[in-house]
């Protein structure tokens, strides 16, 4: 998987309605000081179904995530969170990958913290996978559709772009037979062969919705006639921001809402070959992509830079530090007719994509081909997240250390002389109350309860963000 375009651009789940421009947030926003998100230390006791998770195969996707992090000889993002990371890693490396030797890691490594948006106590799921697709070395009538490479004459910001490196966002281009730059060929242009003749094409796919459709999830295995296995990744894209088709036949009132999902989408645009071409070209955005391997039955790689687990990974909005643990909390239409299955699992953050916003917010990567792109597709529900903050980093602990404001000095006797009659006088006109006495009161230096070990604070605060 390449770093510029996640795996998870766009949510298999959202994808049809709300299209979106890839592109990552941008790295380094500590995600203990977010704007507009709240945090609330619990108990492992508080976390549903905590004891029946399969810590072992947690720790398993933890190590993996831990692989960036145990190559460098100190932190490389100063952000408390990876350095916190960087050394449960460490920890990590020795620990015993028995499940109750590996729950005793994380229970003993880090501390449960609630996160969602401020205001609220949920977040959003979704599901992402890696679509396997039949192809063809040639054209031929079952397989006709072209997945490009990227084109020569494609510019960025009116130059060749570097290397493999090419930005999400960015002004796209080509210059035409006058030499003046203008924009490069949208959707519409390229179904009607606007780079034929240019040998761009890798291979042949039965028809262009699937295409688009491989677009979405930016990454895929095409299986050719051979048995050959070739695996391509996005490579560029053509400057147009992406638009939903299944948000534009809602709104021609083509498939209703109700009904909208990617299988309904492909039998519409197959019933209505003519009027589908026409909703294609609403969404002008366009991917090319370029071979990665051949041959390869492994994992892809998220943007953390190693390969994802199924089940365990997610996608994350970028202000969150890979390699940090989630512990979810949802019910799930895992299997088909069953839409409340419980869903308790410790989750690493491993990917990252452009509809993946927010503070609670993942996209879960169920692995490679029909089923984990059928179970992806019915995935959209509301969760509890549960963030794994590193214990040293703990907050409860901090705010035990916290130094309390300094007291307020006395009030000396004469001023508290002279504001007495005017107070019995308020307290009167109130209704009588004497206050006088209150005021008289000793004023006492606050001083802060020592919490029982392990517990906490007394009352369980939330920390928020304005």
């Amino acid at each position: 998987m390449h770093h510029f375009l996640s795996l998870a651009c766009i949510s298999a789940a959202a994808a049809w309605l709300a299209g979106a421009p890839c592109a990552a947030h941008a790295d380094g926003v500590d995600p203990l000081n977010v704007p507009e998100t709240q945090l609330e230390p619990l108990e492992w006791a508080d976390l549903d179904g905590w004891p029946a998770d399969d810590h072992s195969a947690a720790l398993a996707t933890f190590l993996s995530s831990c692989k960036p992090f145990l190559a460098s000889a100190q932190p490389l993002d100063p952000r408390p969170i990876h350095a916190g990371l960087w050394r449960a890693c460490r920890d990590a490396a020795a620990a015993s990958t028995a499940d109750a030797d590996a729950q005793k890691f994380f229970q003993e490594n880090f501390r449960p913290v609630r996160i969602a948006r401020l205001g609220q106590s949920t977040g959003l799921i979704t599901g992402y996978y890696e679509p396997i697709v039949d192809g063809s070395r040639v054209p031929n009538p079952e397989f006709h559709s072209p997945l490009y490479r990227r084109p020569r004459d494609l510019l960025v910001n009116g130059r060749k772009p570097v290397g493999a490196h090419f930005p999400n966002r960015a002004s796209v281009g080509r210059l035409n037979a006058k030499n003046q730059m203008e924009p490069y060929y949208d959707r519409r242009a390229i179904e009607n062969g606007a780079l034929d003749g240019q040998q761009l094409e890798i291979c042949w796919l039965r028809d262009p919705f699937e295409a688009m459709s491989m677009e979405i999830e930016g990454s895929m295995r095409v299986r050719l006639e051979d048995g050959t296995l070739l695996r391509l990744n996005y490579d560029a894209h053509n400057g147009y921001s992406r638009t939903g088709v299944g948000r534009v036949l809602i709104e021609r009132s083509l498939i209703p809402r109700e009904e909208m999902s990617r299988e309904r989408i492909k039998q519409w645009m197959a019933a209505y070959p003519e009027e589908a071409k026409e909703v294609r070209a609403t969404n002008r955005s366009y991917i090319f992509f370029r071979i990665t391997g051949l041959n390869n039955e492994e994992e892809p790689t998220g943007a953390q830079g190693v390969r994802l687990n199924p089940g365990r990974s997610i996608a994350v909005d970028r202000t969150h530090v890979f390699g940090t643990p989630f512990f979810i909390e949802a019910n799930l239409p895992i299997l088909p007719g069953r839409p409340d299955m419980k869903f308790r699992r410790l989750m690493v953050a491993q990917d990252t994509g452009s509809a993946i916003v927010g503070p609670a917010r993942a996209d879960i990567y169920w692995g490679a081909g029909d089923l984990p792109a059928r179970i992806a597709g019915r995935i959209r529900q509301q969760a509890r997240f549960v963030m794994l903050l590193p214990r040293e980093l703990d907050m409860v602990e901090a705010g035990k250390a916290m130094p309390l404001p300094p007291p307020k000095p006395p009030i000396p006797p004469e001023v508290l002389a002279k504001k007495q009659p005017a107070d019995r006088r308020e307290a009167r006109n109130a209704g009588g109350t004497n206050i006088s006495a209150e005021r008289e009161r000793p004023i006492r230096t606050p001083v802060r309860a020592a919490a029982p070990s392990g517990a906490g604070l007394p009352a369980r605060p939330t920390w928020s963000r304005p």
